[in-house]
């Protein structure tokens, strides 16, 4: 029996058939037909799937990709980046930034904490506790301040220890007649950020040096190391006093004679454990209470052109 011709039967055809198949299949991916052919790659917040269309079709994006996957991805990694930025903000609002004239202590407190650590290493646990707390202390918070020229705000963190009228300190040259004076005490634990609390002009600053009894005390106002600064506002000359206390031995002022200041603009700072005293013209009515813990920059502390008596208050 012959072999069968080449082309027509046996070997010959499958060889034939694989080559016209190959050919096909060339073809095809060389014209685009091959379709929906995928690739995956790792994209962060999930995968990507890629398509491979018709030369004639355009180029799937994120309105023609099937299943919606470009845009569930876009929605998980929204998810994940808005989470992550929530976490951020939460941290960064609970974080207080600390003021600038607090670096020199914080520095040296973490020092101190090294020196101590290498001498016997729990000691340098205990420093890091005083070097937070330093931190904690030279703390600058923002405060949100009533725009209200009638309003008297508080100009420290603390406790209201006194309400009462009272001659003005001597320096301040605003008289001997009885003004109101409403006082701030602040311990170790407040911040020490002082703000004016109304708006105005600085007229004059008066520096008097003095010992340092504890700033709680009535006496504190007469015998203790204390920088007052008198301000024009609409309803006459105010006086803010800065005390030092038992622990306090700086007192800072960065205002300045002549210069304008807001309601709840930063004028100083008190370190360590202090006072402020505000005395306040005729026709000031007070809006707290002894004991009440006001916060700087946003505690009402009086009013003026008010029909309303002191504030009662319940203490429970």
């Amino acid at each position: 029996m012959e072999p069968p011709a080449r082309g027509d039967t046996g070997g010959g055809t499958s060889e034939a058939g694989a080559r016209k198949r190959r050919s096909r299949r060339d073809h095809a991916a060389c014209s685009g037909q091959l379709n929906h052919e995928k690739a995956e790659r790792e994209n962060g917040a999930g995968r990507l799937l890629l398509f491979r269309t018709p030369a004639s079709e355009p180029v799937p994006g994120p309105q023609h990709c099937p299943g919606d996957c470009f845009s569930l991805t876009s929605k998980k990694r929204q998810r994940k980046e808005t989470g992550s930025m929530s976490l951020f903000n939460t941290v960064r609002n609970t974080i207080v930034p600390v003021h600038k004239e607090g670096y020199p202590f914080v520095a040296a407190f973490f020092v101190a904490s090294l020196v101590l650590g290498w001498i016997f290493k729990p000691l340098f646990w205990i420093g890091m506790i005083f070097t937070l707390w330093c931190a904690y202390f030279f703390r600058d918070p923002e405060r949100v301040t009533p725009q209200d020229d009638d309003l008297v705000i508080s100009p420290a963190d603390g406790k209201v220890s006194a309400i009462q009228m009272v001659t003005p300190p001597a320096e301040l040259n605003l008289g001997s007649e009885p003004m109101l004076r409403i006082s701030v005490f602040m311990n170790v634990f407040n911040c020490h950020v002082n703000r004016a609390p109304m708006r105005g002009r600085v007229v004059s600053i008066n520096y008097r040096s003095g010992s340092f009894v504890n700033a709680e005390l009535d006496k504190a106002s007469e015998d203790n190391e204390r920088n007052g600064l008198v301000i024009e506002t609409r309803h006459g000359q105010i006086g803010v006093v800065q005390i030092a206390g038992l622990v306090a031995r700086r007192i800072l002022c960065w205002a300045n004679p002549n210069e304008p200041v807001d309601a709840g603009e930063r004028f100083g700072l008190i370190r360590f454990g202090s006072r402020l005293d505000v005395f306040l013209p005729a026709g000031a009515a007070p809006r707290v209470s002894l004991g009440q813990t006001a916060v700087a920059g946003e505690t009402v502390i009086a009013e003026f052109a008010s029909a309303k008596g002191p504030v009662i208050s319940r203490r429970s």
